[in-house]
């Protein structure tokens, strides 16, 4: 079903507004009034045709928790744990006074992500952008390219248990024993071309000076 229209809250003499509480200088207090909070309310409603059963969570609570979930990088458990004790959280998702608790169970986050799907997902992140426009935060030439983290491609360095690595570090106390003038009982030079470590060449001196 549908979420019900939220009604305006009236004043509470025993309980002070968030504006009251709150630095409305923060960040989030800045784009909780730059954000088009209805767009939400009127899109994703979209979402539920059903005219029966119970009213669905508030699209303004939703849209503000999936966004404190990904800008803070926080599971549907912790995002919601903290909205209970973060003023902020709650001024940003539309509440007029502090609750002390849970809006909704974190396993809702997880139901609307899925009913709103990538379409709901890119609304949330077009609003965003067109906030950080109108605060200008964000300039068109920000957006006139795209960064692309590479980190996750595979960089050229041995790991410290490369084979290499060990031909390298015995070659290199091969030559300062011969230099020390110590004679190994032992140096291996062979058996590193036996086993494969290293393409075969003529001698067991130029391979190690090829490392």
């Amino acid at each position: 079903m549908k979420p019900h229209p939220r009604a305006e809250e009236q004043d509470d003499l025993l309980r002070p507004r968030l504006t009251d509480m709150i630095d409305l200088r923060h960040e989030l207090a800045k784009l909780a009034a730059l954000i088009d909070w209805e767009f939400f309310e009127t899109e994703w409603a979209g979402f539920f045709p059903s005219p029966t059963g119970r009213p669905a969570t508030s699209p303004r609570l939703v849209a503000g928790l999936l966004y404190l979930r990904h800008a803070f990088r926080l599971s549907g458990e912790a995002v919601v744990a903290r909205w209970v004790e973060n003023p902020y959280y709650q001024h940003f998702t539309g509440e007029t006074f502090f609750q002390h608790r849970p809006p909704i169970d974190p396993s809702s986050l997880t139901r609307w992500r899925k009913r709103i799907g990538e379409e709901g997902a890119e609304w949330l992140l077009t609003k965003t952008i067109e906030a950080g426009r109108r605060s200008g935060t964000v300039k068109d030439r920000s957006l006139s390219g795209v960064a692309v983290d590479t980190t996750v491609m595979e960089k050229n360095i041995a790991h410290p248990t490369d084979g290499r690595l060990y031909e390298k570090a015995r070659c290199k106390l091969a030559a300062l024993a011969d230099e020390g003038g110590i004679t190994l009982r032992q140096n291996y030079n062979r058996l590193a071309l036996q086993i494969g470590r290293l393409t075969p060449m003529p001698s067991s001196s130029s391979a190690c000076a090829r490392l």
